[in-house]
Order: C-alpha cells, then sequence, then structure tokens
C-alpha cells in the first residue's frame, strides 16, 4: 500500500472511531442533563437546574462536534458540491439560540432567589450533583482515553474541554449543596446559578457570533482581506487584484476567490501558470488563517473592459 494510501485509511479510522466516541459521551451527557432536570424538580434547586442548563450546552456542543466528525465521513457530490457541511453551522446556531434563553432565565431567576431564596433539599442537590460529576468523569475518559493531546483533532480537544466544563458546574453544585447543608445559608444555590449562568451565556454569544458570521459570508475571523490584497499585489508581474472575497462554507473551512491583473507578457511566454502557483501558496502559507481552497482568475491588463461591474 503505498504511504498515502496508509495516511487517508489511518484517518478515515481515526474519524469513525473519534465518531463513536463522540455518540457515547453525548449520550452520557444526554443522561446527565435528565437527571439534573430532574433532580432540580425534586430538590428545588435552580443550581441543578442552571448546571442542566450547562448540560444543555455542552449536550449542543457534543452534538455540533458529532456532526462534524459525521459530515467528514460523507462524500461530496454534484448537487452538494460542499456535502452537508454547513448544516452544522445551521445547528449550533439553533441550539445558540435555545441556550441564549436558557442562560437569561437561569440569570433573572438567580437574581429573583438572592432576593428571596426559596427552601432546597441540599441531601437531594448532593445526590444527583455527585450523579452528574461521576458521569462526567466517566464521558470525560472516554474523550481522553482517544489519543493524544498531539494527535488528537481539533474538534475532539474542543469535545473534551466542553466535558470538563460541564463537571466544574457539577462540582460547583456540590460545593452549594455542602454550604446549604453545614450553615444552611440557602442563597448559595442562587450564588452557584448564576455563576453557572455566567458560563453559558458568554460562550452561546460567542458561538452566535460565530455561526452568524458564516451564514453571511462575512471574512473569516482573523484574515484581514486589505493584508491579503497587499501580499498579492507584492508578488511579481502582478497589477491589480480585485473582486476579492473570503467566506467560510463551516468553521475552519476557509474560502477566498479574486481576480488578478497580470502584465500582458506572463500570457505570452507561458509564465501565468507559475504566477497562479504563488498565489495560491501566497494565501495558504503567509497569514494566521491558512485558505487551502482559493479560485483565482487571471486576467490581462486590457479585459476590465470586458466585464461587467467589478468589486473592490
Amino acid at each position: 500500500m503505498s504511504p498515502h494510501g496508509h495516511g487517508h485509511g489511518h484517518a478515515h479510522a481515526d474519524a469513525v472511531g473519534d465518531r463513536r466516541r463522540l455518540a457515547v459521551v453525548l449520550a452520557i451527557t444526554a443522561s446527565i442533563l435528565v437527571v439534573e432536570a430532574v433532580g432540580a424538580w425534586v430538590s428545588g434547586s435552580l443550581a441543578l437546574l442552571a448546571d442542566a442548563g450547562h448540560v444543555l450546552t455542552d449536550a449542543a456542543g457534543l452534538v455540533i462536534a458529532l456532526i462534524a466528525a459525521t459530515l467528514v465521513l460523507r462524500p461530496e457530490t454534484p448537487q452538494r458540491t460542499w456535502g452537508y457541511r454547513r448544516a452544522e453551522v445551521l445547528a449550533a446556531t439553533l441550539q445558540a439560540a435555545v441556550l441564549l434563553a436558557v442562560g437569561v432565565f437561569v440569570v433573572v431567576e438567580g437574581v429573583r432567589r438572592l432576593v428571596d431564596p426559596p427552601a432546597v433539599s441540599s441531601t437531594a442537590m448532593l445526590v444527583f450533583g455527585a450523579v452528574g460529576l461521576a458521569g462526567n468523569l466517566v464521558a470525560l475518559a472516554v474523550l481522553v482515553r482517544g489519543g493524544s493531546g498531539g494527535r488528537r483533532g481539533v474538534n475532539m480537544r474542543a469535545a473534551v474541554l466542553e466535558v470538563a466544563n460541564d463537571a466544574l458546574g457539577s462540582v460547583a453544585v456540590l460545593v452549594a449543596a455542602a454550604v446549604i447543608a453545614l450553615t444552611g445559608w440557602l442563597r448559595a444555590d442562587a450564588v452557584v446559578s448564576l455563576l453557572i449562568g455566567a458560563l453559558i451565556l458568554p460562550r452561546t454569544l460567542r458561538l452566535l457570533r460565530e455561526t452568524t458570521g458564516v451564514l453571511l459570508e462575512s471574512a473569516p475571523p482573523g484574515l484581514d482581506l486589505d493584508a491579503v490584497r497587499r501580499h498579492l499585489l507584492d508578488l511579481p508581474h502582478v497589477q491589480a487584484v480585485h473582486d476579492l472575497h473570503a467566506s467560510q462554507i463551516t468553521s475552519g473551512l476557509p474560502v477566498l476567490s479574486a481576480h488578478v491583473v497580470l502584465d500582458d507578457d506572463c500570457f505570452l511566454d507561458g509564465h501565468a501558470p507559475q504566477i497562479l502557483d504563488e498565489l495560491q501558496a501566497c494565501v495558504a502559507q503567509h497569514f494566521d488563517v491558512a485558505v487551502e481552497h482559493a479560485t483565482f482568475q487571471l486576467e490581462p491588463a486590457g479585459h476590465g473592459g470586458h466585464e461587467g461591474a467589478t468589486h473592490a
């Protein structure tokens, strides 16, 4: 077998393994969500309910990660040249909208309970919080077992952070339950719920900003198109760059296109293909955001008169 074939087969096996581990962890996380929601109802604890919302945040992230791991395995078709990769962004936008509502509710209810704290069952909080923490630790073990930090992909590293963050939320619930049991200070439940809400809202807003940016076809974060234009213009024989556009098909998949005006001699002496290689290498190597999918239309100086309206 050729080295390329071996590498492709290994990558495919890793993707299948990642998807399997993510599915297991998602099942565990969904179970924790149900347990903590029931625990919040039984105990009357807002902290448990807030942590259930926190778990929902992490479950949403795991769903996105699982979608991404699944879509990697699906080939493109003539009708869907990028496959279903943008489905990840659509799902993330919907989930973020739900999570935003959960976060706002937790904060508003937490403030209300600081003023007028209701009675809560610290014993039930301890039991359900401990179950949630145990589930998080099992899920974390499943993910970490998938490979070393150097080999694990960004998708899996993000999933590890999601579950680890949720484990901290469970620890916070246990701390609140212990404080209530030992001191009787009922406001500990509201304080912890506000802390968890403070974890949910910023992450949700960041996710919404990222996904709407993709859907609106904004330039990829970290890619300065003015700098791209300057670099392209610095290449030999490049006279002008117009209709420069960049967007993302999904998170982590930037694309770029541009019309590049070259010296007329490049089309006469066969130099244009070399310029094209240099243009591709420029956007793939010189910026923090590496653009592997770039399309350039090479034009002689007189071609502009044949085009319709152009963009900057």
